[in-house]
Order: C-alpha cells, then structure tokens, then sequence
C-alpha cells in the first residue's frame, strides 16, 4: 500500500515544524521510519512544497517524486486534493495504478507500526471504503455546554449517555473511489481505536511540549 505522508513548508503556529527537531530528530522523521516499519506498506511518500523538507524526507528514506505546486501548499487546499495529485505523480512516475492509501500525518509523532498494520489490517478485512484512526472521549458529551453571546451556558439538545470518539489525525486508509469523491464517511467507514496516548495531533507549542515529554519519559 502507497502512503502518504503531507508536509507542507508553512506552519504559522510553530514555523517550519515539519522538520523542527523533536528531542533530537525532524518531526517528519518519526512519521517516515514508521512507515518504513509497516509489514503492509510498500511505498512512502511524502508531498511538500519545500525543498529542505524534501532533501529530509529523502535521508530518513521517503520518496518526493516532485513538488507540491504553490497553489496546493496554501491554508485552503485541501487534503484530499493533495492525495489526488500525489497519486496521480505516483501512476506517471512509477507506471503503476494506486487504488487505495494511507495518510499519515507527520504531526502525529506517537502512531507504531502496530497501529498502520492494525488499521490496514481492518480495511482489508471490512472491504471498506475508508478507516479512519479514532480516541475516545473521557466525557460525556451531554457534560458540554454553549455559550450564548452574554456567555450565558445553554444545554446541546438530542445528547444521551453514550461514549462519544473523535478522529484523531493520526491514519486514514483510503479506497480510490473515497479519495475521488472526497466523502470519507460512508457507511462503509470504520474507527480504528486508539489509546489517546498515542494521538496527539501536534498544532501549537503546548502540543509540541507535551509530546516531547512523552518522548523523553
């Protein structure tokens, strides 16, 4: 399976962090010798539109088949419209036909090579149009609250009991007829579980501490 691993050069909250160095080595490295651990993985890839991010890429052993133009490096492009144009280099550049695969987030330091295959592993065995990486929620969502513009709290209406989860941004495996209709909720999309020790999603310095923490102990 082809993955994906997106890093744009662009970062306002924690400037060129794709390859800051976390406790030692360039974030993206995690990401990438993760990847390159997975029993199912095949090709890693990461798109960007950075040079330096590139020649790293390059010497922790992903593959950067070419650039990310401009206009796919900007805060309103999309994902999936990154994941279309990476696969379409892949098909030209290596004459082969991508029907299905994995993003990984390089902001996802934490993620093994256990939870890839685990996920595959699940996409495989469900027939699924996508499985998408997800954490529980410590607390009811009915505990929640809105705030109306005086900051008066008013109750979220049609909440019960139930334990609610939210896509952490660590592994989406993604069919081709997923990625082409850029609907990755279907009714056959499925939640790979995740102990949210493995799941931070690193977006601000708070982040960045945390997980270099976690790191360290």
């Amino acid at each position: 399976m082809l993955a994906i691993i997106p890093a744009r050069g662009g970062s306002k909250r924690l400037p060129g962090k794709n390859i800051k160095l976390l406790n030692g080595k360039p974030l993206i490295a995690y990401t990438i010798e993760t990847a390159l651990q997975s029993e199912y993985i095949t090709k890693v890839v990461v798109s960007t539109d950075c040079e330096e991010i590139a020649k790293v890429a390059v010497q922790y052993g992903a593959l950067v088949p070419g650039l990310r133009p401009n206009f796919l490096a900007t805060d309103e492009a999309s994902s999936n419209d990154v994941i279309l144009f990476t696969i379409d280099l892949i098909e030209k550049e290596f004459n082969t036909k991508v029907n299905e695969c994995i993003l990984l987030q390089p902001t996802s330091p934490l993620r093994t090579s256990t939870h890839i295959d685990e996920a595959i592993e699940l996409y495989k065995q469900k027939k699924a149009d996508a499985v998408i990486s997800f954490t529980k929620e410590f607390h009811p969502l009915k505990w929640n609250k809105y705030l109306n513009e005086d900051g008066v709290l008013q109750e979220i209406s049609c909440l019960d009991n139930r334990p609610s989860y939210f896509p952490n941004g660590s592994i989406y495996v993604l069919s081709k007829q997923a990625i082409i209709s850029g609907n990755y909720y279907t009714q056959h999309t499925y939640a790979y579980l995740m102990d949210r020790k493995y799941a931070s999603d690193i977006d601000t310095q708070e982040d960045w501490d945390y997980v270099e923490f976690l790191k360290k102990a």
